[in-house]
């Protein structure tokens, strides 16, 4: 049985899927918050390791 995801996992899981858009959205810390049940900080830390996802795959391909 797993157990709900913890808030650091949903982080995660907020980065990777903006990591994957084209386009990030207009309002990208409003629909992180809402999408993935997120605070403020929570959302704005997602975008951050969002970016670091794209600067990698970049990189390192």
């Amino acid at each position: 049985m797993t157990s709900a995801p913890n808030h650091e996992q949903k982080v995660i899981a907020a980065a990777q899927w903006l990591a994957d858009q084209n386009e990030p959205p207009a309002m990208v810390v409003r629909t992180i918050r809402e999408r993935f049940s997120l605070s403020a900080k929570e959302a704005c830390d997602a975008c951050a390791l969002a970016q670091k996802y794209r600067i990698n795959r970049r990189a390192f391909g």
